[in-house]
């Protein structure tokens, strides 16, 4: 006999509308232009320009309805394919929000036609510039072709990784060229030469090793050439006493060439530059007026929107038209889709703005001391789950907007993850956040002195003194986010 087992599932699924708006929430302001002209493209019904200009009609109070109605989360979309029906058509739906003010909202900063372009820098690649340079070199075909794939084989830091037999094999099995690894070397040997210094290398140590080796010979180079191909190790790990000791060097002299070690470049490839280079744009802007902080967004990126008049009419002749036409029944189906679409994403992308804004205008009550002074020791312990709270939002709604989005401020352009940190009890019984305790033990390893530089045990003993409570291993945490090695690898002569 056959078990037959019934559950009940509860299960909440989201409408096409409350998908677009999530997405949109997560394109910065960088990315929107592009994903508005995208939806320009495929949606006939929508139309960029200044709403406006188009006619006014007799119900000019849409307006402020609209601005109410994007208030409230993502709920606001739930109902919107209930509500409208192929039979039961309200022009007034699509003309009257047709005549608001596209999406543009309070609080959007400034933004001339002129400026709406993207600061995009463009840069030739390394590769390219190796390769001319691999030009001017005298070179069989074979050892042309070899140079070509020695250069297509350098990653971005600037280094081959590969063994030469393995490229050697690729030759063979790519371009049927039967090269040895001796021949792949004498190649690879001249495009070392190449600009920029070190470009090529094998490993760290060969990196800088070419690049002493362009500098004029003088004493302290050859010092520094000789602990870089004897004392490779010890000069890795900072164990200066030894090298001292092995190559019979003076104070003045061990410094002298540490110093010119540590000028060099340890990744080369980094000064050829990446195609294309994308600057970072502020999704707001902060200003202090007179001691008073005022919140805009930047709307440089988003054109203005609205309805195409042209298919709002198609609906009026509907409108008067016999209904029981099938034909026309379809087309008016079709073009009842596009402006739908239209206006949902023209709601999607106020919504957005709505969001963005209520959810940087608490971030700012809650750091309004920092935004005045810049100053990270101002910064309160702040999670998700208060701004959340603050706005009636859902935690993964303002955890969208802090991971893509950053404002910019008079202390420079900031990530919005950059104000969300845990607390740290102190003393006083308040709370102290974690950008504030980093704050500090950065200023004490910066004052440290570097020949006896704190372990972490000290730092911590430091800071317990100052009121905060934190432990070894939280100081050694804190420290390897700053990237600050330990003492021993902080130690200078």
């Amino acid at each position: 006999m056959q078990r037959l087992d019934l559950k009940q599932l509860l299960s909440q699924k989201l409408s096409p509308q409350q998908i677009q708006f999530i997405k949109l929430l997560q394109v910065p302001t960088a990315e929107l232009e592009a994903r508005i002209k995208e939806e320009l493209e495929v949606n006939p019904a929508l139309e960029e320009g200044d709403a406006a200009d188009e006619p006014t009609t007799d119900n000019d109070d849409s307006s402020s309805d609209a601005d109410d109605e994007f208030d409230n989360t993502e709920d606001d979309f739930a109902d919107e394919e209930v509500r409208r029906d192929d039979d039961d058509v309200d022009l007034g739906d699509y003309l009257n929000d047709d005549e608001i003010a596209g999406y543009k909202m309070q609080g959007d900063g400034p933004g001339d036609e002129e400026d709406r372009e993207m600061p995009i820098a463009f840069t030739g690649s390394l590769t390219d510039a190796l390769l001319d340079q691999l030009g001017f070199l005298n070179l069989d075909e074979k050892q042309l072709a070899i140079g070509m794939q020695l250069i297509g084989s350098i990653d971005q830091d600037g280094y081959i990784r590969r063994e030469l037999q393995a490229i050697s094999n690729d030759l063979a099995f790519s371009q049927n060229i039967d090269a040895t690894p001796e021949e792949i070397e004498d190649v690879l040997r001249r495009i070392q030469a190449f600009d920029p210094p070190g470009i090529a290398a094998r490993d760290l140590q060969e990196c800088l090793l070419l690049q002493l080796e362009r500098r004029d010979p003088d004493d302290i180079t050859e010092i520094a050439e000789q602990i870089i191909h004897d004392c490779f190790d010890e000069f890795t790990k900072k164990h200066y006493a030894k090298i001292q000791q092995k190559l019979e060097l003076e104070d003045f002299e061990l410094k002298a060439a540490i110093d010119l070690i540590l000028k060099l470049n340890p990744k080369p490839g980094g000064t050829g530059g990446a195609t294309r280079v994308q600057y970072v744009i502020p999704d707001f802007i902060i200003t202090n007026e007179d001691g008073q902080l005022q919140l805009s967004l930047n709307a440089r990126n988003a054109p203005d929107l609205r309805i195409s008049r042209s298919y709002a009419e198609m609906f009026d002749a509907y409108d008067k038209s016999a209904k029981k036409d099938k034909k026309l029944k379809e087309t008016v189906s079709f073009v009842k889709q596009k402006l739908d679409a239209a206006k949902w994403f023209i709601d999607a992308i106020k919504q957005r703005q709505n969001t963005l804004l209520r959810t940087m205008e608490a971030i700012m009550r809650r750091q309004y001391d920092y935004f005045l002074e810049g100053d990270e020791s101002k910064l309160k312990p702040m999670i998700l789950k208060d701004i959340a709270e603050d706005i009636g939002m859902d935690i993964s709604t303002v955890s969208r907007v802090a991971n893509s989005k950053s404002v910019q401020t008079e202390f420079g352009i900031i990530p919005l993850k950059f104000f969300f940190s845990e607390g740290i009890a102190t003393d006083a019984g308040e709370d102290a956040s974690s950008r504030e305790v980093k704050a500090i033990l950065k200023d004490i390893i910066d004052a440290e002195d570097k020949r006896k530089p704190l372990s972490d045990d000290k730092i911590e003993k430091m800071l317990n003194e100052k009121g905060y409570n934190i432990a070894r291993r939280t100081v050694a945490k804190y420290r390897e986010q700053l990237n600050i090695p330990v003492a021993r690898l902080r130690k200078e002569l």
